[in-house]
């Protein structure tokens, strides 16, 4: 039988101010925002190429930035756009469409965490490849979850949590057990969603060529900006 290829779809917008990152809004304007976002992607893209075998995907919206994306990721990268009412429905119809794809396993992973390393993935794809698991989560500091990877479909796990609340890891941990899946947890890893994440990131060294050392290099940018502007 034939070993399936996992594929790794990573779930992203086109960095449009006004768009992206608004709860950084103020202190940063809409544009700022907008270029933190975008060194969010170049780290995580550059980062996420680095997981030893996976096929990557970006799975973009809004409709039309496919050809903004495409000018974006690394050749070979699949594109195609988020479809759903909501989130837990783009995600499910993603992981439908890797699956009917023939891949196996499927991670998918947010935007928000640009330092994740690349050993943080692979260690999802191993766990899920070699049965450990069927569910893997990575808990994200506010109560949500930065990626998680199945082993073979599972629809029902999307419609259960209530989406961007303090409870999505624990509502999906929750729903996994009652539907019988083994969940495995990775590293817990802060998002940056907020002014005092972005403080957090930046007191953190980051320098290249370290995951996310572009989005601190822009975090120490504009930080640093704002200080001047407020002395």
């Amino acid at each position: 039988m034939r070993e399936m290829t996992a594929l790794l779809i990573i779930f992203a917008k086109e960095p449009r101010p006004g768009q992206v990152k608004t709860r950084l809004s103020p202190p940063l304007s809409p544009e700022e925002a907008a270029q933190l976002y975008h060194s969010f992607l170049l780290d995580i893209l550059e980062e996420m190429a680095r997981v030893p075998e996976v096929r990557l995907a970006v799975a973009f919206s809004p409709l039309g930035a496919q050809v903004w994306f495409r000018g974006l990721a690394p050749p070979g990268a699949d594109l195609f756009p988020q479809e759903g009412a909501d989130l837990g429905e783009r995600m499910a119809r993603a992981f439908a469409q890797g699956f009917a794809a023939g891949f196996g396993p499927v991670l998918l992973r947010g935007s928000d965490v640009p330092d994740l390393p690349a050993a943080v993935v692979s260690e999802a794809r191993e766990v899920l490849a070699a049965g450990r698991a069927q569910v893997v989560l990575g808990p994200a500091t506010d109560g949500g979850y930065h990626l998680v990877g199945l082993a073979e479909p599972q629809p029902r796990l999307f419609q259960g949590p209530a989406w961007s609340s303090s409870t999505v890891l624990t509502d999906t941990v929750s729903l996994a057990r009652q539907l019988g899946l083994r969940v495995h947890l990775l590293p817990p890893w802060p998002d940056i969603d907020t002014y005092e994440n972005l403080q957090a990131f930046h007191n953190q060294s980051r320098p290249a060529p370290q995951p996310g050392w572009r989005s601190h290099e822009q975090a120490r940018r504009l930080l640093g900006r704002l200080a001047t502007n407020e002395s």
